[in-house]
C-alpha cells in the first residue's frame, strides 16, 4: 500500500514536470487506466497543465525534427544509389533522349497544319537546357536559328524583366533574345497551384527557325523508337 502511495505521488510529481504518459510509464510501471485516475485525482493547476502543454510542444517538435532527419538521410541514400546507376552517356544514347524529350513535350507537325518547326515548351530549367545542348551537340543547330517565347500569369507582370534574366541566365543567350512575352490571364481568383511565388518564372518555349524537315526526322525517329520497343 504505502508502496502504491510513493508511486502515486511520483507520478503526479513527474506529470507537474511536463512528462507524458509514456514517459511516466517507463519510470512507475503500472497500469494506464491507474496512471490516468491518479492524475485525475490530482487536479494539477492551470500552470501545472500550461507547463505540461508546453513540454509535450517541445516533446513533439524534437519528434518532428528527428523524422526530418531520417527522411532526408533516406532520400540522400537513394539519390546517391540511384545516380550511381547511370554511367557515361554515349552519343547514340543522347540522341535518343532528345527525341524521346521532344517526343514528349514538343511540338507536332499536324496534317492540318503542315509545315510546323521544331518547338519545345517546359518550365523545369534542367530540361530547358538538355533540349538547348541536344539541338546544338546532335542537331548542329546554330544560335541564330533559336527564339524563344515567355508566357507568363498576369499576376507577374511586375516581374518580367527578373524572368527574362532568369532564363537569360539558364539558357545563356542574351536578355534581349526574350523579348517574346504572353501573358495570361487567370479566372480564378484562389488557386492551389504552388508556383505562383518569386520561383515561378512562367513557361519558355524554344523555337528553331526554318526547322519543318526538322519536325518530320524527330517524328520518323519517335516512330523507330516506337517499332523498336515493340520488338522487345
Amino acid at each position: 500500500m504505502i508502496k502504491k502511495i510513493e508511486e502515486k505521488e511520483n507520478a503526479i510529481a513527474l506529470r507537474k514536470q511536463g512528462k507524458t504518459y509514456s514517459e511516466i510509464l517507463r519510470a512507475i510501471p503500472v497500469a494506464k487506466s491507474t496512471l490516468g485516475i491518479w492524475l485525475k485525482e490530482a487536479k494539477l493547476s492551470k500552470t501545472e497543465n500550461q507547463k505540461f502543454t508546453e513540454a509535450k510542444r517541445l516533446a513533439s517538435l524534437r519528434g518532428g525534427q528527428a523524422k526530418k532527419k531520417q527522411r532526408v538521410e533516406r532520400q540522400n541514400k537513394i539519390f546517391l544509389e540511384a545516380k550511381a546507376k547511370i554511367k557515361a552517356l554515349s552519343e547514340y544514347e543522347f540522341f535518343l533522349m532528345g527525341v524521346c524529350l521532344y517526343w514528349a513535350e514538343g511540338t507536332k507537325e499536324k496534317e492540318y497544319r503542315p509545315g510546323s518547326q521544331v518547338a519545345f515548351s517546359n518550365m523545369d530549367l534542367k530540361m530547358i537546357v538538355l533540349f538547348l545542348k541536344w539541338l546544338d551537340k546532335v542537331c548542329k543547330i546554330q544560335k541564330n536559328m533559336i527564339g524563344f517565347e515567355i508566357t507568363l500569369h498576369e499576376s507577374h507582370r511586375e516581374r518580367l524583366n527578373e524572368v527574362r534574366q532568369f532564363w537569360s541566365k539558364v539558357t545563356g543567350f542574351p536578355s534581349n533574345n526574350f523579348s517574346q512575352v504572353y501573358f495570361k490571364r487567370s479566372k480564378i481568383k484562389k488557386t492551389n497551384r504552388k508556383n505562383i511565388g518569386e520561383k515561378y518564372q512562367g513557361v519558355l518555349k524554344i523555337k528553331v527557325r526554318k526547322s519543318s524537315n526538322l519536325v518530320r526526322k524527330i517524328a520518323s525517329w519517335s516512330e523507330a523508337i516506337f517499332e523498336e520497343v515493340l520488338k522487345k
